[in-house]
């Protein structure tokens, strides 16, 4: 595929990162559609715009980007996308895969990790499985973040569910952030 054939949407919330990965994947010859929410994709969608990739943030302001993934992946199946978080979790992962993503990415991840990722759209059954046990704490993220998901990344409900006060949650969900 030449350079002018390489059609990338970004959705992103993050106006610097998104200049950033606008930037770094211009150099690379791709044309680069942004959206900044939901909203703004399902316009491009309902527009008829095609895209032969896609990078789409986990968590876009209040937003989920899993319903980002879904709705492009209904328009255009044959789309790769890409999911990029600094919310990683197995749960969001899975769903991720599950409404059409082709790859996960955990932040930070750069240009390369992501291109890389557009060239892994089928399953590689030699990856070693590890047998290293999850700690305490990965469980607990782990649930936590399934709950979001089932919540739709509505924190107030998420913490209500996990009978847990709304900012001990926040503060969990800071903590764990990777930039």
């Amino acid at each position: 595929m030449s350079g002018d054939d390489r059609r990338l949407l970004i959705v992103e919330d993050d106006a610097s990162l998104a200049r950033t990965l606008l930037r770094s994947f211009e150099r690379r010859g791709y044309a680069i559609t942004h959206a900044a929410n939901p909203n703004e994709l399902s316009a491009l969608v309902e527009a008829g715009r095609q895209f032969d990739y896609a990078v789409i943030d986990l968590k876009l302001g209040t937003a989920s980007g899993l319903t980002c993934v879904q709705s492009l992946h209904r328009a255009a199946p044959a789309t790769l996308i890409v999911v990029l978080t600094g919310f990683a979790s197995i749960a969001t992962a899975v769903e991720a895969i599950k409404l059409g993503a082709s790859y996960y990415l955990a932040k930070p991840a750069n240009t390369d990790d992501i291109e890389d990722a557009f060239g892994k759209s089928q399953g590689d059954p030699d990856v070693p499985v590890e047998g290293r046990k999850s700690s305490i704490k990965t469980v607990e993220w782990e649930y936590i973040q399934t709950t979001l998901a089932e919540c739709d990344f509505n924190i107030s409900e998420a913490a209500r569910r996990l009978g847990m006060h709304r900012r001990t949650l926040a503060r969990k969900l800071d903590k764990r952030q990777i930039r």
